[in-house]
């Protein structure tokens, strides 16, 4: 559980939902996912089964559609599909929020809460103190099946004075007779292991980490027994940690490891040391100077560092005694370091990076030029606000003219003022009105910096366009002092009338914005590269692209350089950022044949997709089952989905198997059988239908629909791509849901499937490693109202993907490319809310 802000563009506005709209018709609400009616959800917590009801508590805001006021909410079902929500099961209150953690059902009354006839439900959860920002472990209990609770008086029951140690999970462990918490240390990338024989009084075991992805906060762990290919005689444990950023898709996503529990200590699988593949060395920084490669700025010095320079941490990871390093004088030096022209005659260009997390953007430039032509609406010159109208105490009398006291360097505004709010300190508040202007042009550009406080979110720092009001779009900085271009295409409102505000409701850290040149242009504004990056450039223009994990130990990346085969190429090293982590390790540049393989795509992953995260499994399951749930977003962008006036929702529960996968035991998912009650009577169905480099639709208005379930079986012939595309719709609209043969990945691209801009990090095209079978690709594909999850294979390649499509765009269309594939069969179920 963490509070976490993402990179933020320009987030459109929740969909403001008509007051008329019936609970659970809105445009975006699952159908067949769980939703509470109205507020914030994340984590699922507390997952139990008790009198035939299954349990899910999650994270909850009763107060509020953004993070806050953690608490834990409820709902039961009978089979994992129907839901019930009820009433509020453990709130915060004025010391404590109740953040994540287990339920289970103590039979034998061990903690003395309930009696041996009336078992009770007890709930272990991490208690955040609000005054000292610890983190312990706690406990509530229920005797009425978990309608109501009372925290125990003896709370905390674990607290080891951490501000990082959090989500403990519970389980009874038979051999010993004692109760087992699996609990994370966040930032240590590590997990304990701690007994009880009442859930009061514990003793560490042992505990487990560094291990795997580490490039974000360990959370929500989780540990179970699983049978390999159904075989009881060979039992193997898993172990779940969710990780955040770091995760296969960047940002958050569920880890696990395969191994053994002896009681005492989890033991994971030697994997035994990687090898990259080999390869000729292109350039390895092992010379005195940059060789042929060519420098400009100051960031990378005269030649290569031998390891960290002044100021910098450990540098780790890099080979020999050579690496590139753009840190020379702090991360405010900026730069580039750039290849020869080279012909591309390899399949793969492997290369180590490290440093940053600031990815290449489409659209930036490397300077900033003049605006682009246009009518100025405000430039923030001249000494006053002009007719802007203002209120609370963040701006001031007039405009700022740069830096504030105590603030770090401001820079990228135009002329010699700006909107600045951080008057006092970040704790001044306060908003800034303009008068009514008409939108006569294509787009509204404008210069924007500092917090990352996007609207929705419970604090917002923004720039909001008002038509009638109501909020349509709005933009948050990114938690740095230099303003930047910024727009929002208002072409669909051209002709409105319409004012901007520039809001200041936060008072932590970043708690201001800084704005300045805002104006109407037919001509979208180019926003200057903030990227710490490895890129490919061919015919100008940049076509693969790395960054750091903002750490300064290297790992292994790859760029598939078959499609420019015979083509012009340079490699350029990339330093604009001037920021926090604002440089850029690489090494070895190696031409090769295969791909090299990072440590997170050599992790393994119970999800590939961008939205599946804090998974957990249900205690106590009937027929002794292991069905497991995650929070279907990401906390890249959670914040600013827009949904309104949930914000959130669960995955499909999932049947979790180890079966040996490529000669491998992998964790593998299939959507709980229940889910089939949800089918309308008969599928639309197509069979024996080959389909040569074209996009047609699937059966036609039979298949058409916003919730449906989906099977289908392809057998490979030579087209490199093909699968389906869902969600299809007016103006190329599509969610294409895709099988590549050339590098045997199942993929999902979402860059087209609806609203998509409110986040940087939102679109784009999610893969997961995936063998065909004898020849066939099989897929189930669970399409809601605004998401797709995708189980290939036995379930061992799954994409958990939101999406926010026009409801109208409800097409469903195969496709191939560049040859043909036979789609074998596909049935098409529709899929009832799971409210009827």
């Amino acid at each position: 559980m963490a509070t976490v802000c993402a990179l933020s563009a320009a987030p459109l506005a929740p969909q403001a939902v008509a007051a008329d709209t019936p609970p659970y018709t809105e445009t975006y609400r699952p159908q067949f996912h769980f939703t509470p009616e109205k507020n914030w959800m994340n984590d699922p917590n507390g997952l139990v089964y008790f009198k035939g009801e299954y349990h899910l508590f999650y994270q909850y805001n009763p107060n509020g559609n953004s993070w806050g006021d953690m608490s834990w909410g409820h709902a039961v079902s009978k089979d994992l599909v129907h839901w019930t929500e009820l009433p509020l099961a453990l709130s915060h209150d004025d010391e404590e929020m109740v953040f994540s953690g287990s339920a289970v059902v103590d039979w034998n009354n061990t903690t003395g809460f309930g009696t041996t006839k009336n078992p009770p439900m007890v709930a272990i959860y991490t208690s955040f103190n609000k005054a000292t920002g610890i983190q312990a472990q706690s406990l509530a209990y229920s005797t009425d099946r978990g309608r109501t609770w009372t925290k125990y008086q003896g709370n905390p029951v674990i607290d080891i004075g951490s501000r990082e140690f959090r989500d403990p999970k519970v389980q009874w462990y038979e051999p010993t007779k004692s109760w087992l918490m699996t609990v994370s240390l966040s930032t240590e990338h590590k997990v304990q292991f701690y007994s009880s024989k009442n859930l009061k009084d514990w003793d560490l075991l042992s505990e487990f980490g560094p291990a795997g992805a580490t490039g974000g906060v360990w959370e929500c762990p989780d540990l179970f027994p699983l049978a390999v290919d159904g075989d009881e005689n060979n039992i193997k444990w898993v172990l779940v940690v969710n990780i955040n950023p770091g995760g296969i898709a960047g940002g958050s996503a569920a880890q696990y490891f395969v191994g053994d529990f002896d009681g005492t200590k989890f033991t994971a699988e030697d994997k035994g040391t990687y090898t990259p593949p080999s390869g000729t060395v292109v350039q390895d920084f092992e010379s005195t100077d940059f060789g042929t490669w060519t420098t400009t700025g100051t960031a990378f010095g005269a030649g290569p560092a031998a390891g960290a320079l002044a100021g910098q941490g450990a540098v780790e990871g890099f080979d020999g005694k050579g690496l590139a390093n753009s840190f020379h004088s702090g991360d405010g030096t900026t730069g580039t370091l750039t290849s020869p022209e080279f012909t591309v005659d390899s399949s793969y260009l492997n290369f180590k990076v490290g440093g940053g997390r600031h990815p290449h953007e489409a659209g930036t430039v490397m300077e900033q030029g003049p605006p682009p032509a246009g009518t100025v609406l405000a430039d923030f010159e001249g000494g006053s606000y002009g007719d802007w109208t203002k209120t609370g105490d963040a701006f001031g009398s007039a405009p700022a003219t740069g830096t504030l006291p105590n603030q770090q360097e401001v820079s990228g505004f135009l002329g010699s003022g700006l909107v600045n709010t951080y008057l006092n300190g970040d704790s001044t508040t306060g908003t800034l009105t303009s008068p009514e202007f008409t939108i006569d042009k294509n787009h509204i550009n404008f210069l924007i910096g500092g917090g990352n406080h996007p609207v929705g979110s419970a604090n917002p720092t923004a720039l909001e366009l008002l038509v009638d009001g109501q909020v349509v779009r709005s933009a948050t900085g990114k938690d740095a002092e230099a303003l930047n271009w910024a727009s929002w295409d208002v072409s669909d409102l051209a002709g409105k009338k319409a004012q901007l505000r520039i809001v200041d409701d936060n008072t932590g850290g970043w708690g201001h914005l800084n704005v300045d040149h805002i104006m109407l242009s037919d001509t979208k504004a180019r926003p200057v590269s903030q990227e710490t990056s490895v890129n490919l450039i061919v015919d100008g223009e940049v076509v693969r692209s790395a960054t750091g994990s903002n750490s300064e130990t290297l790992d292994w990346a790859s760029f598939d350089l078959r499609p420019y085969a015979g083509k012009k190429a340079r490699i350029q090293v990339v330093d604009m950022n001037t920021a926090g982590w604002g440089h850029i390790l690489a090494d070895r540049f190696t031409a090769a044949d295969a791909p090299a393989k990072s440590v997170v795509q050599r992790a393994d992953w119970a999800d590939y997709g961008k939205d599946y995260y804090a998974a957990v499994s249900w205690e106590n399951a009937p027929g002794g089952k292991r069905y497991m749930v995650g929070w279907m977003n990401n906390w890249d962008y959670s914040g600013a989905i827009p949904t309104s006036p949930w914000r959130g929702a669960q995955s499909a529960p999932r049947e979790m198997a180890l079966r040996t996968i490529d000669g491998r035991v992998r964790l593998t998912s299939k959507p709980v059988a229940s889910l089939e009650s949800l089918r309308e009577k008969s599928p639309a169905t197509a069979s024996g239908v080959t389909v040569k480099s074209t996009t047609k639709p699937l059966i036609g208005p039979a298949a058409r629909g916003k919730a449906l379930d989906i099977e289908a079986t392809f057998s490979l012939k030579d087209a490199e791509r093909f699968g389906l595309k869902v969600r299809t719709g007016a103006d190329g609209e599509e969610t294409v849901i895709g099988y590549d043969t050339t590098t045997q990945e199942l993929y999902v691209d979402r860059t087209r499937s609806g609203a998509v801009d409110f986040n940087s990090t939102f679109p784009g095209v999610q893969r997961a490693p995936l063998q065909a079978r004898n020849g066939k690709v099989k897929l189930r594909i669970l399409v809601d109202w605004s998401s797709v999850e995708v189980f290939g294979g036995s379930g061992e390649a799954v994409i958990t993907d939101q999406i926010f499509p026009d409801p109208t765009s409800q097409g469903v269309e195969v496709f191939a490319e560049n040859g043909s594939v036979k789609l074998d069969g596909a049935r098409v179920w529709h899929l009832d809310s799971y409210r009827d």
